[in-house]
């Protein structure tokens, strides 16, 4: 029984844990509304947008996470601007951002020769390595997450099903997504550690999906998407710890196997609840009989 409870006497693996989960909370609330607003290719986009920041970080000497959030940030403050001045697609736009963003990062990496061990961590992460400020980051950003997506709700949903409706309610759709980009920004980089740029679109998405054959309300579908997603943390870390894999592939991996296992499991409990309901069946109308007359 000791090989059992070996990896939770490890700190480095408790806190690789508490970190996860912190990034399954963040994850859980942005990417319901991911699922919800179809913005995944945003949060790769994004993922793939961090890496010119931080190969300029890198090279100056500077944190990697910082040049990653500025860079973050400045991607989705101009998939903003294109979107609302330019007569470009959503898509278009993130597509063109996206290209040129990592064409640049790779430029500057091809200009250093120290980046390799750094250009690994940033694109499968290194959750193993967190520490308690990793953990305090997380902390406040899963705080902000959470407060972010309660305040403003109404919007959100009003936003999501119909912008006229919302702008004659007074919810500005326009407010509600630059902070739903924002969230999204905000989830990609604080699961740069975790998870990294490559792989964070996995746990984005994959414990939303999950939870979706299961609820039918958006906060309830958030709260088991962070349950889905602390369960795939755990799973992935202990697949880690025995079998020697890699941490944050292992926590992707087991979000989406998690993901699969739930819509078959959902499908089937359609099908067997569906078949449960038996409709009665019309009784058949009496024989006519014919009057005689007598």
């Amino acid at each position: 029984m000791h090989w059992l409870i070996e990896p939770f006497t490890a700190d480095f693996f408790l806190r690789a844990l508490v970190g996860g989960a912190f990034v399954a909370i963040i994850c859980g609330v942005v990417g319901t509304w991911v699922i919800i607003r179809g913005m995944a290719f945003l949060g790769e986009a994004i993922g793939h947008g961090m890496l010119p920041g931080v190969a300029l970080a890198t090279v100056a000497g500077a944190p990697a996470i910082a040049g990653g959030a500025v860079s973050a940030v400045v991607m989705s403050a101009m998939i903003s601007l294109l979107q609302r001045r330019g007569r470009l697609s959503y898509d278009t736009s993130i597509g063109l951002l996206f290209v040129s963003m990592l064409s640049l990062g790779v430029i500057i990496v091809s200009h250093s020769r120290s980046f390799a061990t750094d250009a690994t961590a940033m694109l499968f992460g290194d959750i193993l390595a967190m520490d308690d400020g990793d953990l305090l980051g997380l902390l406040l950003a899963a705080t902000a997450t959470i407060s972010i997506a309660v305040i403003l709700h109404r919007n959100f949903v009003a936003a999501a099903f119909d912008t006229r409706i919302a702008q004659t309610l007074g919810l500005r759709p326009q407010v509600a997504q630059l902070a739903l980009v924002g969230l999204v920004t905000l989830a990609v980089v604080s699961s740069y550690q975790a998870v990294g740029s490559l792989l964070v679109v996995g746990l984005l998405l994959a414990p939303a999906v999950a939870a979706s054959p299961w609820t039918r309300s958006i906060p309830a579908r958030m709260t088991v998407a962070v349950a889905f997603g602390i369960v795939a943390v755990a799973l992935g870390l202990l697949c880690s710890w025995y079998a020697g894999t890699a941490a944050g592939a292992s926590i992707a991996m087991a979000a989406i196997t998690l993901a699969a296992l739930s819509g078959i499991s959902g499908h089937l409990y359609a099908g067997r609840s569906t078949r449960a309901i038996k409709i009665p069946e019309p009784e058949p109308a009496p024989d006519f009989v014919p009057l005689t007359g007598k």
